[in-house]
């Protein structure tokens, strides 16, 4: 049975991702030393990921599968697309905004083309961790509509982990509410009632340049390989 517990519905900024990592890893702190494996969604999910894969003693990954747009919707998902190419498709949702199988095939293609790209430039510093059995938890630095953080569990879901736990810093309660149905465990810090976009949650909100995340995944790639 899947729950969900948000722990304030403040609004106050955090500082920085580095800060809301922190704080998110003194709330999953029962995971701490049972080799779970912390899988940030790029590109400031990895800060996030970083620091609680840290404060759990925990192994740290990315996800970078993508969500299937809806047709005419691109922020509704209606599936996923894996990194290995695996397609997860919301059957429902996909049936009631009339995505057919053309439609689903030109998507699929598309998505796949950023995956190659991103997996070209992250996969060659930092190999891809298997997810079977393991308790999973799936991290960004906060959701608007969480349309990418559900395709993230879809993706996630495909591997048959132990266990997935989404957990982010900051969300609406309405999207936090409908990505719950897609974890075992969902937290959030915060879900404040009002929720323009995600930067005004924090007081430095910077874009994440594929050189830092590289530096974070080349560094957990050198931890791994004194194991």
């Amino acid at each position: 049975m899947s729950t969900l517990r948000i722990v304030s519905d403040s609004g106050k900024p955090f500082g920085g991702r580095i800060e809301a990592g922190r704080l998110l890893a003194e709330q999953l702190q029962e995971y701490r030393g049972q080799k779970a494996v912390v899988l940030g969604i790029p590109r400031g999910g990895v800060i996030i990921a970083q620091q609680i894969a840290n404060e759990l003693e925990a192994d740290l990954d990315i996800v970078l599968s993508h969500k299937l747009g809806a047709p005419g919707n691109p922020e509704l998902a209606i599936g996923a697309i894996c990194e290995d190419g695996k397609l997860f498709i919301d059957e429902r949702t996909s049936s009631y905004v009339g995505a057919d199988k053309n439609y689903i095939r030109q998507e699929k293609a598309q998505q796949l083309k950023e995956i190659a790209r991103r997996v070209a430039l992250y996969r060659k510093v930092l190999a891809k961790l298997s997810l079977k059995e393991r308790i999973v938890i799936v991290t960004d630095d906060g959701v608007a509509t969480g349309a990418t953080m559900q395709a993230a569990l879809w993706a996630v879901r495909q591997e048959k982990p132990q266990k997935i736990i989404a957990a982010l810093p900051v969300g609406p309660q309405d999207s936090l509410e409908r990505l719950s149905e897609d974890a075992d465990e969902t937290i959030c810090l915060q879900a404040p009632p009002y929720f323009a976009a995600l930067s005004q949650f924090y007081s430095l909100f910077t874009q994440v340049e594929d050189g830092e995340l590289l530096h974070i995944l080349a560094a957990e790639s050198k931890r791994r390989s004194k194991e």
